[in-house]
């Protein structure tokens, strides 16, 4: 929507289409005529925008005939505010909006008026420099609106592993460790390890969750436990919970998993 807000600053009335409402959409066919990767965003889109059409075109509870093994990919659902960002959503995904933003960029004085954001010549090429971490990234799963607890990541749950296994693997630490909980099928309780017990209640509080919210962590912070001991390399947190701010820190050893046989 920001980016959008961007595009429609101040755009001449030739490159809005005079009779057309999506003024993103008539911007990105007028820039899609001279410039292939805006091109192929605008048939991406259409052919999005089709696909929605059949599927709402569709009788309820009907689904096209397959054969059995084909390879056509299934129509994408796509939410009300997907549909309304559909063009700057597409190119975001495609990883090419910033070349897009930056071509119009270049070429300014054919779309937009000379106050507008991106006839400027600083905070033009400022936008589609800002583009490109965005467009670097991987849209492989969106989240949902409880992801911060309910969607970890992979090294998050590597590092859950790691912690709670470091009581029974300080063998070989090279290995994932198991979870340390032993289950009694006999009586259907579960008994569980007090250190793996604690440790997974640390770890899960160093990330998001339906309690505390990490509001600040950094890595290799040194502590100095006693005068006469070395300082320690650590991971510092702060967490928010709704009563109060709390301060954590873990060595990295046993971040690590490698904790052994030190005191």
């Amino acid at each position: 929507g920001v980016v959008e807000a961007c595009l429609l600053h101040m755009l001449k009335r030739r490159a809005a289409g005079f009779l057309r409402t999506d003024k993103v959409a008539a911007l990105f066919t007028k820039v899609g005529k001279t410039c292939p990767i805006a091109g192929d965003v605008c048939k991406k889109v259409q052919e999005l925008q089709q696909q929605v059409e059949s599927r709402k075109n569709q009788p309820s509870g009907q689904e096209p005939l397959k054969r059995q093994g084909s390879t056509t990919s299934k129509t994408p659902v796509l939410t009300p505010q997907a549909i309304k960002h559909i063009w700057v959503r597409t190119a975001l995904i495609e990883k090419v909006l910033d070349k897009i933003v930056q071509y119009i960029v270049d070429n300014c004085s054919k779309y937009y008026e000379k106050e507008a954001l991106l006839a400027d010549p600083v905070c033009g090429p400022i936008l589609a420099s800002l583009l490109v971490g965005p467009c670097a990234l991987e849209y492989t799963k969106l989240k949902t609106a409880d992801h911060y607890w309910t969607d970890p990541s992979a090294d998050e749950l590597v590092q859950r592993h790691r912690i709670q296994g470091v009581h029974g693997r300080q063998d070989s630490p090279s290995k994932r460790p198991a979870l340390g909980i032993r289950k009694c099928h006999s009586s259907g309780s579960t008994s569980e390890d007090p250190f793996a017990a604690s440790a997974r209640e640390y770890v899960e509080s160093l990330h998001q969750n339906s309690r505390t919210h990490l509001l600040y962590g950094k890595n290799n912070v040194l502590v100095q436990p006693k005068d006469d001991l070395e300082a320690i390399p650590g991971y510092l947190s702060l967490h928010q919970s709704v009563d109060n701010l709390t301060l954590k820190w873990t060595p990295n050893q046993l971040m690590n998993g490698t904790l052994g046989d030190s005191e």
